[in-house]
């Protein structure tokens, strides 16, 4: 009796092991137990779809149909939930386009994502996303039935123009023997002599004749030409008679106006003495005027430092940087990242990877690409007009080589975008900074290390 008991626990837990692997087995293979997202596509024809059916992203199976909304009237769409795998939200972007197609020519249909751009933001869980209609096979026969209506067509009015065109090229044929019998006719008549064309052919004295009747023409014309130099010649001397008259009267205003000038010089040389005379001390001035200058950039010098050291003062700091007098175009990497200023979690922040900025020259050096400068374009314009007064910082950072290439490399990206930025959006140098951070951006950030470019836009405390 215990044995028989033992064979029946043992045959018990045996079927609820095989029931449990299984189970997971047969969960596994429809991703039950994967984490998944809804999305929503809408379709005027669902070519067969229905719940249950395959979700694909990218040709690679990620989820299924949960339910498909019936509109209600002509005008509106199929409204279609999709479920997918959450490993492949990242293909998922709000320019991606789902579509319909076909397992073969008559195989099971499906819902085919198309994976969307890296520019492009994730599309977001519960987002409608973009579709397009299929293609139905029907909808192609019917298309490939009227081409080869079409070409039926055309190849029957070609068989007319041809069959026209041969009656029409015999005719011609048959024209074309009958000119050339006719121009025979001419040549021979012409060889014989016959008619005034082949008297000119034939008799050489009359083509002496025209020779010299030829030669007297070309004589006439150079009489002619020597005829027409000398009455150019007589015109000229006529119409120079009144010259000297006219000569006259300008050295008249020219005299007039040489002596104008110089009463104008002798002016102003004597405003020039008077102005470079010596003083009631006997101090000229040329020098008064350049110890003047002197002491105006010893002044400006002066008020230059003093400002300077107002602003690195404990009590007048405050106000200097909250009016914006700070040295944007020198700043130290390790006071950058201990400045509450610029480090503040209020500030605006643009992450930016290098591989979508740079990219290397046949020297080896990083350039922004095309595609880096419309990213960058994209990302200031998103800030508004307050760009323009607002301060920026360009923090640097590359994560490959060792400390000393990471410093050379984050430097020159953020002297590479402050310099694009500067002249393309035509800011303020006063405005932008650039500090290379090598590859650890400060802390309370949220990203222990990056490597690209981060642009700060610096907002003030509310």
């Amino acid at each position: 009796m215990a044995n028989r008991s033992f064979t029946v626990g043992l045959f018990v837990i045996a079927g609820l092991t095989l029931f449990t692997v299984g189970l997971f087995l047969v969960g596994n293979r429809v991703e039950a137990f994967a984490r998944h997202m809804d999305f929503y596509a809408e379709f005027t024809d669902l070519a067969g779809l229905s719940k249950g059916a395959k979700v694909q992203v990218g040709g690679m199976s990620a989820g299924q149909i949960l339910d498909i909304a019936i509109p209600d009237s002509p005008s509106s769409r199929f409204r279609v939930k999709l479920r997918i795998n959450e490993k492949l939200h990242g293909l998922v972007r709000t320019d991606s386009v789902a579509t319909i197609g076909t397992e073969g020519v008559v195989g099971d249909t499906f819902v085919l994502i198309l994976p969307g751009s890296s520019k492009a933001p994730a599309a977001s869980a519960q987002a409608t996303l973009s579709s397009k209609e299929p293609t139905e096979i029907a909808e192609l026969l019917d298309q490939g039935k009227g081409v080869l209506a079409d070409v039926d067509g055309t190849v029957k009015q070609a068989n007319g123009i041809l069959t026209t065109v041969g009656g029409n090229l015999n005719s011609t044929l048959n024209g074309v023997k009958t000119t050339v019998s006719n121009v025979n006719d001419v040549v021979l008549g012409l060889k014989e002599g016959r008619g005034p064309a082949g008297m000119l052919l034939r008799d050489q004295s009359l083509a002496t004749q025209i020779r010299q009747t030829v030669t007297n023409t070309q004589q006439a014309t150079a009489d002619l030409g020597h005829a027409s130099k000398q009455a150019n010649g007589l015109i000229s001397d006529i119409e120079s008679r009144h010259l000297p008259q006219k000569v006259d009267d300008t050295m008249t205003s020219v005299k007039s106006a040489a002596s104008n000038l110089d009463a104008t010089a002798q002016q102003i040389h004597q405003t020039i003495a008077e102005v470079a005379g010596p003083d009631q001390q006997g101090v000229t001035g040329g020098v008064n005027i350049s110890e003047s200058l002197s002491n105006a950039n010893a002044a400006t010098a002066n008020m230059a430092d003093e400002t300077e050291a107002l602003k690195h003062n404990f009590f007048f700091r405050g106000f200097f940087r909250h009016r914006g007098y700070y040295n944007m175009t020198h700043m130290d990497p390790a006071k950058y990242r201990k400045d509450a200023l610029f480090t503040r979690s209020s500030n605006y922040r643009a992450w930016l990877p290098a591989d979508e900025l740079f990219q290397r020259d046949p020297n080896g050096l990083e350039q922004l690409t095309v595609q880096g400068r419309a990213l960058l374009n994209s990302t200031v314009a998103q800030y508004g007009d307050s760009i323009v007064e607002s301060p920026i910082v360009i923090e640097g950072y590359a994560a490959g080589g060792n400390a000393a290439d990471q410093l050379a490399s984050s430097r020159n990206r953020a002297i590479l975008v402050r310099q694009y930025l500067q002249m393309h959006f035509q800011l303020d140098p006063g405005n932008l900074g650039a500090v290379p951070m090598r590859n650890a951006p400060p802390t309370g950030l949220d990203h222990p290390t990056w490597d690209g470019i981060c642009i700060v836009v610096l907002k003030g405390k509310s």
